[in-house]
């Protein structure tokens, strides 16, 4: 049991580090951020006054090397390898880890940190973001309480118009000089080739809920991945579009092993608000719908249904499922974080097996990305699991 405060290491100082991350680890009672990093160290040094950090680098390895932190945060872009290489050197350094998705880009990698993590007794968690909003936690309390009984049907949708405009940048990134590197994704223009971008965006958190709300396994999947708007700007320092072949749309369909159907779209053109994460579960004995849309000055809602009353009624979440240091009309970035981090900290303060939305959760979404893009160039079901070994 650890007595004193975890002291955290955040790398990462962009857009989703200030909105979310940093504001959801300065409010948990339990632990301290002491060190804050980016490439940029002008951002490491702002975020550090904004959120009275004692100290602000430009290189990663100076906060993996520090023994006295526990804890390691990765919300770095992606990449090609972005949140790989600094999530395995994190855990071999012997911290817990919190990184955004994907972890990486092969749910067999993600397997590979989440038994590197095992083999050291550390903790995980992954940016699944939208299991903690408290509409999404009191959805699953209902779940496991039988509200819905037998699971028949799960329909999830994200859709949101983040890029429905061709001149929003590709990359979210305020670039200062052009990015090298990198390997670009969508430069190969057969259909067959489309890059996955919307369904290992909201896609993977909207994956996670679904299989939560199921409480069971994909089998198989056959899906269909889409390119709605071919040119787009890459960065903000390009003013001409180009063509970027990446799944700006997607669907799929699946069978669950224990007979529940799965439907999935995801897609970042489809007019919304962000985040337009739906997910609806529908069962023997009742029935969830559960927005987490920024609609008429709310950013989520909860309705239910029974077969006896089968209008859909608001239903009202407890307190218990809000954050430390919640107040009414809090952006969803902060109030769903907060949520994440807290039960991140509470999990390595508590000292047990408990460990929600770990590596191991996210190689399972991560496989169904894998499998469903498979689909998409195969033009086939493919089972699950990807390797052919029995469930995990």
């Amino acid at each position: 049991m650890i007595k004193e405060k975890l002291r955290v290491g955040v790398i990462g100082a962009g857009r989703w580090s200030n909105s979310a991350h940093l504001p959801g680890f300065t409010r948990s009672p339990l632990c301290d951020v002491v060190m804050v990093c980016d490439l940029h160290k002008d951002l490491a040094e702002a975020a550090a006054r904004k959120f009275g950090i004692p100290e602000a680098v430009a290189d990663a390895e100076k906060v993996l090397s520090r023994r006295d932190i526990d804890v390691i945060d990765v919300v770095t872009r992606g990449g090609s390898d972005g949140h790989e290489e600094l999530t395995f050197a994190a855990l071999e350094a012997g911290k817990h880890v919190l990184v955004e998705k994907p972890v990486c880009h092969d749910y067999k990698d993600v397997w590979r940190a989440h038994e590197l993590a095992r083999s050291k007794n550390l903790k995980t968690k992954v940016g699944l973001t939208f299991r903690y909003a408290p509409a999404v936690r009191y959805m699953f309390e209902l779940i496991s309480a039988g509200f819905v009984g037998q699971p028949f049907v799960f329909n999830g949708y994200e859709q949101n118009s983040q890029w429905l405009d061709p001149d929003n940048p590709m990359d979210k990134r305020i670039h200062r000089v052009r990015p090298v590197g990198e390997t670009p994704r969508g430069t190969d223009q057969r259909r067959e080739a489309i890059a996955v971008a919307s369904l290992e965006g909201y896609g993977a958190p909207t994956i996670d809920i679904g299989l939560s709300c199921v409480g069971s396994e994909l089998t198989q999947v056959v899906g269909i991945l889409s390119n709605m708007i071919p040119f787009r700007r890459p960065t903000n320092l390009d003013a001409e579009r180009v063509r970027i072949n990446i799944d700006d749309a997607d669907m799929f369909i699946g069978e669950c092993a224990n007979g529940a159907l799965y439907s999935l779209q995801s897609s970042f053109v489809t007019v919304g608000n962000y985040p337009g994460i739906e997910a609806r579960i529908y069962g023997s004995e009742g029935a969830l719908i559960c927005r987490l849309v920024e609609e008429f000055g709310e950013c989520q809602t909860l309705r239910g249904a029974k077969p006896d009353a089968v209008e859909f009624v608001p239903m009202t979440i407890p307190d218990r499922f809000f954050p430390p240091g919640y107040q009414p009309g809090e952006p969803w970035p902060s109030l769903f974080y907060a949520n994440l981090v807290h039960n991140f900290m509470q999990e390595i303060v508590d000292g047990g097996e408990e460990n929600q939305g770990n590596f191991a959760q996210s190689a399972k979404v991560q496989e169904i990305i894998n499998a469903v893009a498979l689909s998409h160039r195969e033009h086939r079901w493919v089972g699950l699991p990807l390797d052919g070994s029995a469930a995990r």
